[in-house]
């Protein structure tokens, strides 16, 4: 095995496309840590998914660049490919919030995130897995604002960026629904209406903080699961409003606890979202912790590779 080979897989159309203008830059940073970069830029939606789960070559790395979504995807292949051991990945945040890369303190300058694989530490994070054959890095969630992402239109988080986000959750606010969700976790039991449910292992989703809880350990094998109820009045959606503004947890319009496992089921199909992406109607939803199942390059001392 050639120990210095890295594969690097980018989203030319990330963000704003911003990575066009620093690729050579990040491919130089990359080769002068010593390493033999191979380059593939995806061309559409789950390309980098089909990259890596059909990939047979040996490899010291695999290095992403690109949105939340990217990750996801890269991490989802790694994950379907029986041949290939799981690799530690470097990220190279390119998207548009990245809240991922900004819980795990990887920098969101594109070159210093280069930087940080040739120097950084491969950390063992938790990821989740949905319904038994697919992945999350750090969401998985329904509900107002949490279909934002996917929705989106490219041209508007390309123009607006983050503000594109809370410009078109805003929109959304005119079609509000409910969902009647059953929820049971542990010895828990939970039936309710609810319009925002979400299991994370991130100190953000959407850009926002503090909606995840206080205690957010990434390797703990214990997601964060948050669940919104439905307002019925204006007291209790200002009451809503007014905890997650200052960043808690605290109100009996809000359920928030931790698990490693968690089913939710409904009477009527639910539409989830995956680390931003559309990830299909389910009546009911599985999610289990993997613990530390990914490898990933964050800030700290670099150690020997076992």
């Amino acid at each position: 095995m050639d120990w210095k080979k890295i594969l690097f897989i980018y989203n030319p159309v990330a963000g704003r496309s911003q990575i066009r203008d620093q690729l050579l830059d990040i491919i130089t940073i990359l080769s002068a840590g010593g390493y033999r970069v191979e380059c593939y830029p995806t061309k559409f939606g789950g390309d980098a998914r089909r990259l890596v789960r059909e990939c047979r070559e040996e490899y010291l790395y695999i290095c992403c660049a690109g949105g939340d979504g990217t990750l996801d995807e890269v991490v989802s292949g790694m994950m379907e490919n029986e041949a290939l051991p799981f690799l530690p990945i470097g990220y190279i945040p390119a998207g548009t919030t990245n809240d991922f890369a900004s819980t795990l303190g990887i920098p969101s300058d594109m070159r210093a995130a280069a930087r940080l694989i040739t120097t950084g530490r491969v950390f063992n994070c938790d990821i989740g897995r949905f319904n038994g054959d697919a992945y999350f890095t750090y969401v998985a969630a329904f509900g107002i604002f949490t279909d934002t992402s996917y929705e989106t239109p490219q041209e508007m988080k390309n123009t607006f960026g983050h503000m594109a986000y809370i410009l078109h959750g805003a929109m959304s606010l005119g079609r509000l629904r409910t969902y009647h969700v059953l929820v049971e976790a542990d010895d828990m039991s939970i039936e309710d209406d609810f319009a925002i449910g979400m299991v994370t292992n991130s100190k953000s989703v959407g850009g926002f903080e503090g909606i995840t809880g206080e205690s957010v350990d990434l390797e703990d094998g214990l997601f964060e699961v948050t669940l919104i109820k439905m307002p019925t009045n204006p007291i209790e959606l200002n009451d809503i409003l007014t905890t997650l503004a200052v960043q808690s947890l605290d109100s009996e319009m809000i359920y928030h606890f931790k698990t490693d496992h968690v089913t939710f089921t409904s009477e009527t199909p639910i539409s989830w979202t995956r680390d931003g992406e559309y990830g299909g109607d389910h009546r009911k939803a599985v999610m289990d912790n993997l613990k530390g199942r990914l490898k990933i390059i964050v800030p700290g001392e670099r150690r020997p590779i076992s």
